[in-house]
């Protein structure tokens, strides 16, 4: 019996580390790490000792033979991948816009000792802010100021996960012991920027890490965006997270058919979310003002609308492999253009687009409501593009380009999911093409002492995981400076900053 990696794999190879045959790959040091959509394990060489169950901290490992129904794939996923192993793997430039190549570390791990006390502020409790703050607090004498602007610890691991995806949420109870480390203070409700300035800040540390990740959407720039009814699915992401910035009312579930622009993993978890039975999500981390609000909805339709083909679609297979097993829920892949079922049917075992094969394909009629169907469903429509979100005040549909000209998709909602965007954080550079601080190495340009983790560093990119070998690069580039001795020496002492803090903080 081996085991299987699954569905919730964060890729932050703790896993890696304890295996002692080595059969989960990519590792951090394979070229092909981080271009992968989640890790593997060997059925070949897994020895089954159960360390990477037990390193795991997102439970996505299990045994082969007690995968649970929904999962089952996963043994044939794993297996398939080193099924490859012999080719070549690809280049990073050949891997997308979203892929980050990490750079080889550019000094040897120091020690406690080569350097004296360091006082170190990290802006943001997300997973960078926190896997920059376990990288020091485990391997230096540290002590780390952690600061968020919200009054409740997590980031997008609390505000971003979807409310069925427990295991993934569970990460942050991992994060959550640093909290109360004896080298740790934590500040929330706490905005730099805001309540304090970033010029305060640095005056009282070492060195800040900015991980702020990216706090905003992408915005489509076509006409009608302005109307009422269409929102970023980010905000709705937030808003059944239960996110304190976000209204209780913020969403309203009166139309029968929703069009989600966009086909990445967070435009499949709000798909997911509208259409599922509210008593499977009544015992999650879902806010009660969004079950409630669930409960009376009216969507019967979602429509998932992607520029590419299958093939190229941005979700994950893990994220399609969750929708095909949602209850009562129908999958449709609208038969629109010729394209798209040839790449379906073309699609080898290992690509994506095969995922798809089995479901339904049929024209669908975008002039009528979806009509009171006893089960609810979800339409894949590739190849088409939004041209204009149509109405007058509120919406009425989405005119979208595809093979059979341009259509009208009526509907009552539109959620962009075109993904999520940095903002300036204050007092720092910033590049507003690539929505991210200028860097080398996690090191901000002409900022002695500051440095950035995470989105705000790399871009949207990456999952939870990620972050770690993304916090690891700063985090070395932080302590080699600190060795150079190139950081200016803060002015103010640290109870005097705790004093601030507590004043100017707003919860």
């Amino acid at each position: 019996m081996a085991f299987a990696i699954t569905q919730t794999c964060c890729n932050d190879a703790t896993c890696v580390s304890v295996c002692p045959v080595n059969c989960i790959h990519p590792t951090p040091e394979e070229r092909a790490f981080g271009s992968t959509e989640m890790l593997y394990i060997d059925p070949k060489t897994c020895i089954d000792c159960g360390a990477c169950t037990d390193a795991c901290p997102v439970d996505a490992v299990f045994p082969v033979d007690s995968l649970p129904v929904d999962q089952r794939e996963y043994a044939d996923i794993n297996a398939a991948y080193f099924e490859r192993a012999g080719e070549e793997a690809p280049e990073a430039d050949d891997l997308g816009p979203n892929f980050h190549a990490w750079s080889e570390p550019t000094f040897e791990r120091v020690l406690p000792s080569d350097f004296g006390p360091l006082r170190v502020a990290i802006v943001g409790t997300g997973p960078a802010g926190m896997y920059a703050a376990e990288d020091l607090l485990l391997h230096t004498r540290a002590d780390v100021t952690l600061i968020d602007r919200l009054p409740v610890a997590g980031g997008l691991v609390r505000h971003g996960v979807a409310p069925d995806h427990p295991a993934t949420k569970r990460v942050g109870d991992a994060f959550a012991r640093f909290h109360t480390h004896p080298r740790v203070r934590l500040h929330l409700g706490l905005e730099v920027g805001g309540d304090i300035t970033a010029e305060e800040l640095a005056a009282h540390h070492d060195a800040v890490i900015y991980a702020v990740g990216a706090a905003t959407d992408r915005r489509l720039g076509i006409p009608g965006e302005e109307r009422t009814g269409n929102v970023s699915a980010t905000s709705v992401v937030a808003w059944y997270n239960g996110h304190p910035e976000v209204a209780p009312d913020a969403v309203a579930l009166s139309a029968e058919r929703v069009v989600v622009i966009g086909n990445g993993n967070v435009a499949l978890d709000v798909a997911r979310i509208l259409v599922s039975d509210p008593e499977t999500l009544a015992g999650t981390t879902i806010a009660p003002h969004a079950l409630a609000e669930l409960r009376r909805s009216k969507v019967r339709e979602v429509v998932l609308l992607g520029r590419g083909d299958p093939e190229h679609a941005a979700y994950t297979r893990s994220e399609l492999l969750a929708l095909r097993h949602v209850p009562g829920v129908d999958l449709i892949v609208d038969d629109h253009d010729p394209r798209v079922g040839t790449t379906i049917d073309a699609a080898g075992p290992k690509e994506k687009a095969a995922l798809l094969r089995g479901v339904a394909r049929q024209p669908v009629d975008w002039s009528l409501p979806p009509g009171a169907a006893e089960r609810r469903r979800i339409v894949f429509r590739f190849l088409s593009a939004p041209l204009e979100i149509c109405g007058d005040e509120d919406i009425r549909g989405v005119r979208v380009t595809g093979a059979d000209g341009e259509v009208e998709i009526s509907a009552g909602m539109a959620l962009r999911a075109i993904g999520y965007r940095g903002v300036p954080p204050a007092g720092l550079p910033f590049d507003d093409a690539a929505g991210t601080v200028p860097h080398e190495g996690g090191r901000v340009t002409g900022r002695a002492g500051t440095y950035v983790v995470g989105w705000i560093k790399r871009g949207p990119s990456g999952g939870i995981g990620a972050n770690r070998a993304c916090a690891a690069e700063t985090v070395g580039t932080l302590l080699a400076d600190v060795v150079a001795g190139v950081l200016p020496a803060p002015t103010g002492h640290p109870k005097s900053f705790h004093r601030l803090a507590r004043r100017r903080r707003r919860h």
